[in-house]
């Protein structure tokens, strides 16, 4: 994530809500097409959380350095990953944060709109081609925010995940847009006990301003920087973009 100067995700434990391995199995087959071809098995985990993605791409035999703004998520990801490398700091900041010669770099979970302004994209992307060979890949996934801000949508689908002493955790996603094109989103975790006199707990809960970018405004920040889209995709495992489609995925080379 790139949550900006407070920690907003520091009471949000991602890695228990979402179903790792069958998530990784979906994905492998995209990232192994895009990373192979890289000049470089150095691979930059861009908004990497707790470690994740880098922890799979290493098992993969990649070189994968992870970078998060969120102290939190940095801290989980080298707890249960000593041997890997992982930095804290904005991803507006790429070329002080790490050195240059990486054959390719990912940006999926939805990192980009923690960048809500466009000068903060535009230096992410420079200061990322930057830091790349060249022919260097960039795998870039967002939400499709041209869906989801024509549509008016609100909410995302309720996640229901085990929990702890025969509770169940809920995880609810809201989204209020504004004319500006930024989005108030709320995150919450809840505790689900059915049957009890208290059956829903609110655990915690954040307001976080997301940018909702648009695939237009995306694509001409990348050009802007050097890069050019070589693929437009819907979803992380092929399907071609619509303007129904759940992701913006696109796939660009330096």
């Amino acid at each position: 994530m790139d949550s900006g100067s407070r920690d907003a995700y520091g009471h949000l434990s991602y890695r228990g809500l979402i179903a790792w391995p069958e998530r990784l199995k979906r994905e492998e087959p995209l990232f192994r097409r895009v990373l192979e071809a890289a000049p470089s098995r150095r691979v930059l985990d861009l908004g990497c959380g707790t470690g994740e993605h880098a922890r799979f791409l290493a098992s993969l035999g990649f070189e994968p350095t992870g970078v998060d703004a969120s102290p939190s998520q940095v801290e989980a990801a080298r707890l249960a990953d000593p041997e890997g490398r992982y930095v804290q700091g904005s991803l507006t900041a790429l070329s002080g944060l790490v050195e240059p010669g990486f054959g390719a770099a990912l940006c999926v979970g939805n990192t980009l709109p923690h960048l809500t302004d466009a000068d903060d994209l535009r230096r992410c992307f420079s200061g990322l081609a930057s830091r790349l060979l060249p022919g260097g890949r960039f795998l870039l996934q967002i939400l499709n925010y041209d869906r989801i801000l024509d549509r008016g949508e609100r909410t995302f689908p309720v996640m229901v995940r085990p929990g702890e002493a025969g509770a169940e955790t809920v995880f609810l996603r809201l989204m209020t847009p504004r004319p500006d094109g930024r989005i108030t989103f709320t995150p919450a975790t809840l505790r689900w006990r059915p049957g009890t006199e208290s059956p829903l707990e609110l655990v915690s809960a954040e307001e976080i301003q997301l940018r909702g970018w648009r695939r237009a405004e995306v694509e001409a920040l990348l050009r802007e920087s050097g890069f050019e889209v070589r693929e437009v995709l819907g979803t992380m495992t092929g399907e071609p973009w619509s303007p129904a489609s759940p992701d913006l995925v696109l796939l660009a080379h330096l």
